[in-house]
């Protein structure tokens, strides 16, 4: 038996004793395990789950362990992650200083900020959220001006950024401000990390049509952060930027797996609005067609996802597939929206009311809030310009 064999069978052994039985199957709004100074649990059960991955290291389990991350090689976190779906384990913990700060501070930080922050992380101490686009710079993320002035050992910071996911709920927010107007317009551009109590910092709750307010703005007047909050360089805080975004990129094209957070399935659904054949066929040809357009590109997208990983353990990966992949997975997930609602007809316009049930409502919702996935971490209009400029190298057109 390989070492790898023998390290799945423990894990195996490990999630079905330690996994409540509670904390399998698919995870809801409510039962999300968040970080945060104030951290606050769904049950009792979600709170033993936590601190059980959080002890062996496994909210994080491929940081190091140095750093009180689960120090697995890629290949040791592949089998957890196996593990834990074939379990239908949830998520211990979600964050995004988990998926997207974590990684960037093991690339760029220094020494001592890896070791004040990236065990916070992996204990749930603290919650971060993303402050990088601005009112006047969204697509066009480097034209930023949320200024941060040099005052000898620390910055004085002035601006706001906007569509802040979870600001509201936050302890920390990881930013990209203007330390110089000085060449092209990515350069002069600093990475910063900024406690939210900081003196200066406000933060106010947008409303969207799905009827949630994880979005939010946040407002720096005259916010006073240390020098040795930057990571990386002065100035080049575009190249920390870049990287972080893949591993975006790479937590939004996995949104776009679920329906109704898996709980049922398309086929299932059309059965239920539409009916089906004493032979168990949907009704309807240009539904029937419909889903399975679906889940083939779901598959290619899963098998596609697969097959990168495989190159990424063999330092093979092609840099430009997280690109394609949160493009198509984004879209595909609207395209599972659309076509549920259409099939739930009047049923699918459920909002909060008794005659629709949990399902209806949810769907309302997901169609609402999942239009900004095409937005969040680069507009699709921008992500298909990259692609066809980075991935197929084709010439600007004559209007770029």
């Amino acid at each position: 038996m390989s070492d790898l064999d023998a390290f799945r069978l423990e894990t195996r052994a490990w999630l079905e004793e330690n996994c409540p039985k509670s904390q399998r199957g698919p995870v809801t709004p409510d039962g999300v395990i968040w970080p945060g100074r104030n951290q606050t649990f769904p049950s009792e059960d979600a709170r033993l789950w936590f601190e059980r991955m959080r002890d062996k290291g496994w909210t994080c389990p491929d940081y190091p362990a140095e750093y009180a991350g689960g120090g697995l090689s890629p290949a040791e976190e592949k089998v957890l992650r196996e593990e834990m779906q074939r379990l239908n384990c949830c998520p211990p913990l979600t964050d995004q200083g988990i998926g997207m700060l974590g990684p960037a501070l093991l690339e760029f930080g220094t020494e001592e900020q890896k070791a004040e922050h990236l065990p916070k992380i992996v204990r749930g101490e603290l919650r971060w959220c993303q402050g990088y686009s601005e009112p006047g710079a969204g697509s066009d993320l480097a034209s930023l001006q949320c200024k941060a002035e040099d005052k000898g050992d620390h910055f004085l910071i002035n601006g706001t950024k906007i569509w802040t996911s979870y600001g509201v709920e936050s302890d920390w927010i990881f930013c990209l401000v203007r330390t110089s107007n000085d060449g092209p317009k990515q350069e002069g551009i600093t990475f910063i990390l900024v406690d939210m109590e900081t003196p200066g910092v406000k933060v106010k709750a947008i409303d969207l049509i799905s009827g949630a307010s994880e979005f939010a703005q946040v407002f720096f007047d005259d916010v006073k952060v240390p020098k040795d909050h930057v990571v990386g360089e002065i100035h080049k805080g575009w190249t920390v930027a870049k990287s972080l975004l893949k591993h975006e990129r790479k937590m939004m094209s996995e949104l776009s797996k679920g329906v109704l957070g898996g709980t049922v399935t398309l086929p299932d659904l059309a059965k239920e609005y539409i009916g089906c054949s004493d032979e168990g066929e949907i009704t309807q040809p240009l539904y029937r067609d419909a889903i399975a357009h679906h889940e083939m590109n779901m598959r290619a997208i899963g098998l596609t996802g697969y097959r990168t990983h495989q190159e990424a353990l063999a330092r093979k990966m092609d840099t430009n597939v997280p690109l394609i992949m949160k493009y198509l997975g984004t879209s595909e997930l609207q395209v599972k929206d659309e076509l549920l609602v259409d099939m739930m007809g009047v049923r699918g316009l459920g909002w909060k009311d008794e005659q629709f049930n949990e399902n209806e409502e949810r769907a309302t919702r997901e169609l609402l809030f999942n239009k900004a996935l095409t937005i969040a971490g680069g507009t699709n209009e921008i992500q298909l310009n990259i692609i066809a400029k980075r991935a197929l190298g084709l010439p600007k057109g004559p209007h770029s």
